[in-house]
């Protein structure tokens, strides 16, 4: 919505400054865009006087003229025409900048004679587009200001435009009048009363109009015209011209000028037949399905079934509140114009502008809605306007439908100023406040003005009196504590957790991810998903058609998209939802990390390798520990299908009660995915891991033992196929009290040791706690890890 300073001014009696009204505005809510002030570019401009003018003596076309500026006489090379002793011109110094020509001057010679600046045209300060000549002021002193001067001779050049945001419920704020209420309402100024004069019909219509009865519920609610003859179109007055070019709009002529006048000073949009075209009466109706018309844009349109549009005898002449035909288009020989104003339905308007893809003013302003108590006398205002600028005589008002009754009123309760926006303001501010912005107080209850559709309820009321006083003199207040003392935490145990693992995931050197919830059927069946219990009925894409069954999909996907653009070593993790039915309780939280590639960039000492199932163990057990989770679990198999069958492990505290997944995935999934390289991955539920027994941020004590730990190493000859926890899980079985640790150092297969047999090295570390080992405690202690081992594998002692 634009509009200029001057055009706000025939509306809003008011001194304050163009800067002032930009801040109010966005402070009432009516957000300012952009505020383009002509002034400003020509502020470095100053008036001088041409002393002397003679020919140059190089050049048939200039001339040198003596100028008498505010800093002396000086010397500037002219090509103007009129370039003459004894006018008064405007100067443009060296070093000024000038909009029209894109320059920044200096001093420079022009065919060997110095010139220090030059005196501009219309054209060259972007005035207008004249550039026949130099311009000439018929007053003015030297060294004034050529902005001072036009501010008090011709205002409308560098009259300010101001654009203003409108959100979608404030209808009345495009217009200018409702613009120039709301800034009364806030006391920048006094809204100027307009007159509601009728103009007398001085013949019946020859033209009527109807409605028909499927169109008048959800259609059009009146319809109402009247003809004025003997009517002299041409261009609108020079006045009239500037306010439309000032907002971007082209004048066209007088009459349809008129109409877009009325759209944005009243946000009431009109329309005009030529009434020498139209065939018979007017008929507002709905479409069948296939009509067609020449719309003003000159593109035919082509109608679908139940569009309300108006017709004559010979077909469709206008789409009904959006944009009129090109048949009855009005040009500079309309000599008789029937002038129509309508309501339409808001909601039918924009199905039809939707459908027929128009965007117009009038559509704009009527899907969102306009006054419809003033009509019929907007129909009389621009009869007036049309009689003023062409002339002609105004037949009697014809009319179908009747006026909707939009009246309604609430109930103003002064206190709920203070309970829903937190501000005190006086029950006598508040009334005047409401009064000031149109509505009618009658008691405690207050009736909306008809051109307020968004006004709804006592709510509504609250925002408008809040809205006037300005939410800026709200002042922020603590809420008081509901129990005195250190609150108590916000984050449930499940969220504490999941802010542990993203930092702890952060820490060990992975990329956090947010993907969709959403996945393709197939990328959701490879990974245990993709049935019906997880389609979405209304999917925004073919891709997003199921939710994610595992947070893995998401990763691997990201992880093509950086391959495919040369990242190939990447370490990823998300933390968040997946979900096996669409049901509450078939949703769980996820931790998931992916390492692909290798372990950092290749170096003369070749320590980078391929990420390997240990690298996912060692995160897996780092992000266990800051989660709390219990140092003893048990090392499973069989996971899921999309983990690689002899090379993935699961952490479990029992058979069925499984913590997490790690591991290298299936190259099959791989292959799906489009992942290349070395994969690893984890998932870890952390709503499966139990609470801590003791509920304390502190860290527990720390156990120091003042007697020396021993350590023992064995090597053990067993099968191959045997799992080395299961040797690890034997020999810390043997003592539960003494053995504090126990590590694999050696892995050795084949060989002397024959086909099918390894040996595994461990290191046993003995604590004790209340007195040195003896060396017969600790032989005792060995002969029980040789005996548990060889009883739990069937191995034996290496020899």
């Amino acid at each position: 919505m634009k509009f200029t300073l001057s055009w706000l001014k025939e509306h809003l009696d008011t001194q304050a400054s163009v800067e002032e009204i930009a801040e109010t505005l966005t402070d009432l809510g009516l957000e300012v865009e952009e505020v383009f002030d002509p002034a400003s570019r020509l502020k470095p401009f100053t008036l001088a006087k041409v002393l002397h003018a003679e020919q140059h003596p190089d050049a048939d076309r200039l001339r040198v003229c003596r100028v008498m500026t505010d800093e002396g006489e000086k010397q500037i090379v002219c090509g103007a025409p009129n370039a003459r002793a004894g006018i008064t011109v405007v100067l443009c110094k060296p070093g000024d900048y000038v909009p029209g020509i894109d320059t920044t001057l200096g001093v420079g010679k022009i065919r060997g004679v110095e010139s220090h600046g030059m005196m501009a045209s219309e054209r060259e300060l972007e005035l207008s587009e004249e550039h026949d000549g130099i311009i000439e002021l018929p007053s003015g002193e030297v060294g004034q200001k050529f902005t001072d001067w036009l501010a008090a001779n011709t205002p409308e050049k560098i009259d300010p435009v101001i654009e203003i945001a409108i959100t979608p419920n404030r209808a009345d704020a495009l217009g200018v009048r409702g613009v120039a209420r709301d800034l009364a309402a806030r006391g920048l100024g006094t809204l100027k009363p307009v007159n509601a004069e009728k103009v007398a019909g001085a013949f019946p219509s020859p033209i009527t109009v109807t409605i028909d009865e499927d169109t008048r519920e959800n259609g059009c609610e009146v319809f109402a015209g009247r003809l004025i003859r003997g009517v002299k179109n041409g261009p609108s007055p020079e006045w009239l011209q500037r306010r439309l070019k000032a907002i971007g709009l082209r004048p066209i002529s007088a009459l349809v000028d008129v109409t877009n006048f009325f759209t944005y000073d009243r946000n009431r949009p009109l329309h005009v037949f030529d009434a020498d075209k139209v065939q018979g009466n007017l008929r507002v109706h709905r479409t069948v399905g296939g009509e067609t018309m020449l719309g003003l844009d000159e593109k035919t349109y082509t109608f679908g079934a139940g569009q309300v549009v108006i017709s004559d005898e010979t077909g469709v002449e206008s789409i009904g509140g959006i944009m009129g035909g090109e048949h009855t288009g009005c040009t500079d020989d309309t000599v008789n114009v029937f002038l129509e104003a309508a309501v339409w339905d808001r909601i039918q308007i924009a199905t039809t502008g939707r459908a027929l893809k128009i965007n117009t003013d009038a559509r704009y302003r009527n899907e969102r809605g306009i006054d419809p108590a003033y009509n019929m006398q907007a129909l009389e205002d621009a009869t007036q306007m049309i009689l003023g600028l062409c002339g002609g005589e105004a037949s009697d008002v014809v009319a179908a439908g009747a006026v909707p009754d939009v009246a309604r009123a609430y109930k103003l309760v002064p206190a709920r100023v203070q309970s829903l926006v937190g501000m005190e303001i006086p029950e006598a501010e508040q009334r005047a406040t409401l009064e000031r912005l149109g509505f009618r107080m009658d008691g405690d209850m207050a009736w909306v003005p008809s051109w307020r559709p968004d006004v709804l309820g006592e709510a509504d009321l609250v925002e408008e009196v809040a809205r006037i006083a300005s939410l800026t003199k709200l002042v922020g207040k603590p809420l008081p504590r509901v129990q005195a003392g250190v609150p108590k935490p916000i984050l449930t145990q499940g969220q504490a957790r999941e802010r542990i693992a993203r930092r702890t995931a952060a820490a060990l050197g992975y990329n956090e991810c947010v993907t969709y919830s959403f996945i393709d059927q197939a990328a959701a069946a490879l990974f245990g998903g993709g049935t019906d219990a997880t389609m979405l009925a209304n999917p925004i894409a073919s891709d997003m058609s199921h939710m994610r069954p595992d947070l893995l999909p998401g990763l691997l996907r990201a992880a093509a998209r950086n391959q495919a653009r040369g990242f190939m070593d990447l370490a990823l993790f998300e933390v968040g939802p997946v979900f096996s039915g669409g049901e509450p309780g078939e949703q769980a939280v996820q931790v998931t990390g992916v390492l692909i590639g290798r372990t950092g960039p290749k170096d003369v000492h070749g320590t980078s390798r391929g990420v390997d199932v240990f690298d996912a163990k060692a995160d897996v057990e780092a992000i266990f520990s800051a989660l709390g989770a219990p140092a003893k679990a048990m090392i499973l198999r069989n996971g899921q299908g999309w983990w690689h069958p002899g090379r993935h492990a699961q952490i479990g505290l029992g058979p069925k009660k499984i913590i997490a997944t790690f591991g290298e995935l299936h190259p099959k999934v791989l292959r799906e995915m489009d992942v290349k390289g070395p994969a690893v991955a984890f998932t870890i539920w952390p709503e499966e891991i139990p609470a801590p027994k003791v509920k304390t941020v502190a860290r527990p004590a720390l156990t120091l033992h003042a007697l020396q730990a021993v350590e023992r190493d064995f090597a053990f000859v067993v099968d191959e196929r045997v799992e080395t926890i299961n040797i690890v899980n034997a020999a810390q079985g043997a003592d539960k009290a003494l053995i504090s640790d126990v590590r694999v150092f050696d892995e050795f297969i084949g060989g002397a040791l024959g086909e099918g047999k390894k040996s595994v090295a461990i290191t046993v570390r003995l604590q004790p706690i209340e007195a040195t080992l003896k060396e017969a405690e600790i032989e005792a202690v060995a002969a029980k890890i040789v005996e548990k081992v060889a009883k739990a594998t069937g191995g034996a002692l290496r020899g």
